[in-house]
């Protein structure tokens, strides 16, 4: 551990243990994802300081593994290229994207039920039974989808993470991508895309999961904004 932290570049080191230390808080303290974790901004839940904590809390193993996992193997080369100061401002912006395009996502589901973006007013929250009701005459799937939206959070880097995917295959569009998954390698210009076009299909199709895929889209999207402004060329390799 004391290797891999030590070739590691600033940021990234950084980045990898504050989430280590958040997922390890959030396994002792039961309420740390309520707190710090982020809610749709019409929710009681809501806290302003949640629109950069939720990105580095996780939802399990699996998914804080994946997200440092991307980010030890993609975000070095990145900090290279980018230098630490706008390595760091471009994660962090990349994961209020993601937020932004979900929280856009959320709006339009709260609109379609409620005719208005603000339906707190029409959701009764329990807080001491973490419970939520609504007086509105909806069905059972409409008030399902208003009482996920208002009382779970949304957590995890995997926004930000995105963004990194989308740098890496932006700026080493040739390079060949060796994955558990696929037998064969396969260009960074290729996969990459693909993982976000499933991205837009999943997060359209209502599968079902509690994954927000169009946040993983919001993050890949403010990703190539960043470096078009910035005027970062691609195509190193």
């Amino acid at each position: 551990m004391n290797n891999l932290l030590s070739n590691l570049p600033p940021v990234v080191k950084n980045l990898l243990i504050i989430n280590i230390i958040c997922f390890i808080g959030s396994l002792i303290f039961e309420q740390a994802t309520r707190f710090f974790g982020v809610f749709y901004p019409d929710s009681p839940f809501f806290h302003v300081w949640q629109v950069i904590t939720y990105m580095f809390m996780h939802g399990g193993f699996s998914h804080i593994f994946f997200n440092m996992f991307s980010l030890v193997m993609f975000g070095p080369i990145i900090e290279q290229i980018l230098g630490s100061k706008r390595f760091l401002n471009f994660y962090l912006i990349c994961g209020i994207g993601a937020l932004v395009l979900q929280y856009g996502v959320q709006a339009a589901e709260v609109y379609n039920i409620a005719g208005t973006i603000r339906a707190s007013e029409y959701i009764n929250f329990d807080m001491l039974n973490n419970r939520v009701s609504s007086n509105l005459p909806i069905s059972q799937q409409d008030f399902n989808t208003l009482a996920s939206i208002y009382a779970t959070p949304l957590v995890g880097a995997s926004g930000a993470i995105y963004g990194l995917l989308l740098a890496f295959g932006y700026l080493f569009p040739n390079m060949s991508l060796y994955l558990f998954f696929i037998p064969v390698p396969i260009k960074a210009k290729f996969f990459i895309p693909i993982l976000i076009l499933i991205e837009i299909y999943l997060g359209f199709s209502h599968s079902g999961d509690s994954i927000a895929h169009l946040a993983h889209v919001g993050g890949a999207l403010f990703a190539f904004i960043l470096l078009k402004v910035w005027g970062i060329k691609r195509g190193y390799q």
